[in-house]
């Protein structure tokens, strides 16, 4: 190669480079708009028109703890059950996704720290006519349900019986029987709640009043609570494919990076990222994964995660420390036992000691060379991903928000910055082709 090209390769490689990076901002642009209009169509109330021709049943529903099948039956007797008002306060919407007309559980009602199976009962009167009649299913119960009408199952979410199976609650809509029209008739919902290690002020049972609606309008109904169910849940999976294609990313230019030994830990510490995030999509609109996995899998997740990324960081400043790697193993292990043993101070020893580490990593890159700020930067924005309790909640930072009235964690947005950032970083750590030379 001679002196005078060695400038025009070097310009080239920049020029790809700048390329790539503006690629990366205009799909991160185009994909943040995309979200913004899903999240705002479906925060949008039910259509007026939709709700003034349904029946909100809310209102008093009886009430009782246990469990019994002849409960679902019209003859049954539940004069000496309790009494619980589903009827919510204007604007109510739940802490999550931002469901609407939410209402506290049975644990607001005198019965905290119950699980287990409750039952609902109320009397609906079907109007006359000659339209065919729906019931839509509540769409916040803790955790599984089964809707009966007359001592008939209409249907529900998860399966309850000796050994339940409980998944994540969605819009659910059940057919009432033809001759339903013009009759008054006992509709039950047994419910089935799992025990939590630290159970809320207002858990428990039905948080949503199901709706009696006529076909064309349950259907149309249906459609919104499911628009709104996405929209709760997009950026759940909007932010993993852009995890993994981020991984994509790294290993097309990995064999062209100076820093192999990051994107290859890096990679590791996405894929799990992306696979936690994802599991929230996947519990909420469909059955392929079950609650009990689904905490368990949250709850052990984290551990290596972290572990992944101190491994990652540590190779950005070569040469890494062994010492790091050791330690970083450690508190893995720690938090893993933490998690499993249910031993607190186990699991705060990893947490606090895997932050203690990435600061002394923060401290390396900042005695390291470029990119450095955009290095920091992007190591920062990671770290209160992973430690939004230790860091931002004495900040007093919420842990969602509420734009266009759905739900959005302060994880989601600490990833929608992250995300990009640590794509720019795999780009700037391309090695000019004279250099690979």
């Amino acid at each position: 190669m001679t002196p005078e090209s060695m400038p025009s390769t070097a310009s080239a490689i920049d020029a790809a480079q700048r390329k790539l990076i503006v690629g990366i901002v205009l799909v991160t642009l185009l994909t943040a708009a995309l979200v913004i209009v899903d999240l705002a169509s479906g925060g949008r109330p039910d259509p007026q028109p939709l709700r003034a021709a349904s029946t909100l049943l809310d209102g008093p529903w009886r009430f009782h703890v246990g469990d019994d099948p002849r409960w679902a039956s019209a003859d049954a007797d539940d004069s000496g059950w309790e009494t619980i008002d589903l009827t919510a306060a204007p604007g109510s919407h739940d802490g999550d996704v931002g469901l609407p007309d939410y209402v506290g559980g049975w644990s607001a009602h005198g019965h905290r720290g119950y699980h287990g199976y409750a039952w609902y009962r109320r009397t609906v009167a079907v109007p006359a006519g000659s339209a065919s009649w729906d019931i839509l299913g509540p769409t916040l119960v803790e955790d599984g349900y089964e809707l009966y009408w007359n001592g008939q199952l209409l249907g529900g979410s998860g399966r309850l019986g000796p050994d339940p199976r409980l998944v994540g609650t969605r819009p659910l809509r059940f057919a009432l029987p033809a001759d339903a029209a013009g009759t008054r008739g006992a509709l039950a919902m047994r419910s089935y709640m799992l025990p939590r290690p630290n159970p809320s002020a207002d858990g428990g049972g039905m948080h949503a009043a199901p709706i009696l609606a006529p076909r064309p309008i349950g259907e149309a109904l249906h459609r919104a609570q499911w628009q709104r169910t996405i929209a709760g849940y997009v950026v759940d999976a909007v932010e993993p494919a852009a995890m993994l294609a981020l991984i994509a990313l790294a290993f097309v230019v990995g064999p062209r990076s100076r820093r192999q030994g990051f994107l290859l830990c890096a990679g590791i510490a996405l894929a799990l990222t992306a696979a936690r995030r994802l599991n929230n999509a996947i519990v909420s609109w469909t059955d392929l994964q079950d609650l009990r996995t689904y905490a368990w899998l949250a709850k052990m997740m984290w551990a290596p995660t972290m572990t992944a990324w101190l491994l990652a960081w540590n190779r950005w400043r070569l040469p890494a420390w062994r010492s790091i790697d050791v330690l970083a193993v450690a508190l893995g292990i720690a938090g893993l036992v933490g998690a499993l043993a249910q031993l607190p101070l186990w699991t705060s020893v990893g947490r606090l000691g895997s932050l203690a580490l990435f600061v002394v990593i923060a401290a390396r890159l900042v005695r390291g060379g470029p990119p450095r700020m955009l290095a920091l930067v992007t190591l920062a924005s990671i770290v209160a991903a992973l430690f939004g309790g230790e860091l931002l909640d004495p900040l007093g930072v919420p842990g969602i928000w509420f734009p266009f009235n759905i739900g959005v964690s302060r994880t989601q947005y600490v990833h929608a910055i992250s995300i990009p950032l640590l794509a720019v970083l795999v780009v700037r750590t391309l090695l000019p082709s004279n250099a690979q030379r």
